[in-house]
């Protein structure tokens, strides 16, 4: 089969394969999908919206030669912003909170990105990462990424991620699901399948602690429980991105199911995968259960799973949170 020759790093983000998941597939009857975003050159679906962002900033004239970028982030967008800003001659500025897993914030570093862990505080605090980030950015006089609000996240998505998996699916799919923190990915497929599909079914896969899934539901922000697993989705807000997007359904994943789906996918499958995407497949096997067989169902796998070797994928630190028995 012929490859083209890519032009640069910014040109080997996306057009990710969708992988059959055999055992969930076989397991329902349906055919489970996952887009394979972890084969991004950051190393996750964020690698989009850094470059969709960063080429909006530079079409408006927000980034000058040599200038600043600075990003709020849990990690991963942080992560394809360091490579992005490398290849493109700008410093990188990560913002980013004290409760992620510490190898993120190692590989910012490696990547050459300037870190300011700070405190993990309630989005109202004024001192939450994301509202920190925008006064770095104005004492530096640098560029704000502002993925949760700037929606040249989602119309990523929305140019590259959906029309992706309308091609290789032949518009066949009755479902997607994913999981979401900025509401970029969500925000941008669901609109694009619809347009193409009004009948296809757009289902929010969310954690305990996150107030999306009871705000699907009933129209309004509540949470309830927490997760110790997940980072970087579920949250109690509705971003820019995430507003207005149709979205039919939302299911919530425990801690539980979520580990015995992403380390089966290891085990069963071979794909040593974040959290997240555990969080999207078992989500995509409940509405797959919902449909019946004989359904197509696509997801994201979002990142893999080398960022999480000291927690989640730490047998001891599993066995802290009372989550051990479900790693298999």
């Amino acid at each position: 089969m012929h490859q083209e020759i890519r032009d640069g790093l910014s040109a080997t983000i996306g057009n990710t394969p969708l992988i059959r998941l055999r055992r969930a597939s076989d397991d329902t009857g349906c055919e489970i999908l996952g887009k394979a975003e972890f084969l991004n050159p950051g190393g996750s679906v964020k690698d989009r919206a850094a470059r969709g962002i960063l080429d909006d900033a530079e079409r408006r004239g927000l980034i000058a030669p040599g200038g600043t970028l600075v990003e709020g982030t849990a990690g991963n967008t942080g992560i394809g912003f360091a490579h992005l800003c490398n290849a493109r001659g700008y410093r990188c500025v990560i913002v980013m909170p004290d409760n992620q897993s510490p190898e993120k914030a190692a590989l910012l570093r490696t990547l050459g990105a300037e870190v300011r862990v700070v405190k993990t505080v309630p989005y109202a605090d004024p001192n939450h990462y994301q509202k920190l980030a925008p006064r770095v950015a104005e004492e530096l006089g640098a560029a704000i990424g502002n993925q949760f609000d700037n929606t040249a996240n989602r119309d990523a998505h929305y140019a590259t991620t959906g029309p992706e998996i309308w091609r290789d699916t032949q518009g066949r799919i009755d479902a997607f699901t994913c999981a979401t923190g900025t509401g970029g990915t969500l925000g941008g497929v669901s609109r694009y399948l619809k347009e193409q599909k009004p009948a296809v079914r757009i289902v929010l896969a969310d954690p305990m602690g996150s107030a999306l899934h009871h705000w699907v539901k009933h129209g309004e922000l509540k949470s309830s429980g927490s997760s110790a697993v997940t980072e970087g989705i579920g949250i109690g807000r509705i971003t820019a991105n995430l507003a207005d997007s149709p979205i039919d359904d939302a299911v919530q994943i425990e801690d539980p199911e979520i580990v015995r789906t992403t380390y089966g996918l290891l085990r069963e499958e071979g794909f040593f995968l974040g959290a997240t995407s555990g969080t999207n497949v078992a989500a995509a096997i409940r509405v797959a259960r919902d449909l019946g067989p004989g359904h197509t169902i696509v997801t994201i796998l979002c990142d893999g799973g080398h960022k999480y070797a000291s927690r989640f994928y730490n047998r001891e630190w599993l066995e802290t949170k009372g989550l051990l028995q479900y790693a298999g």
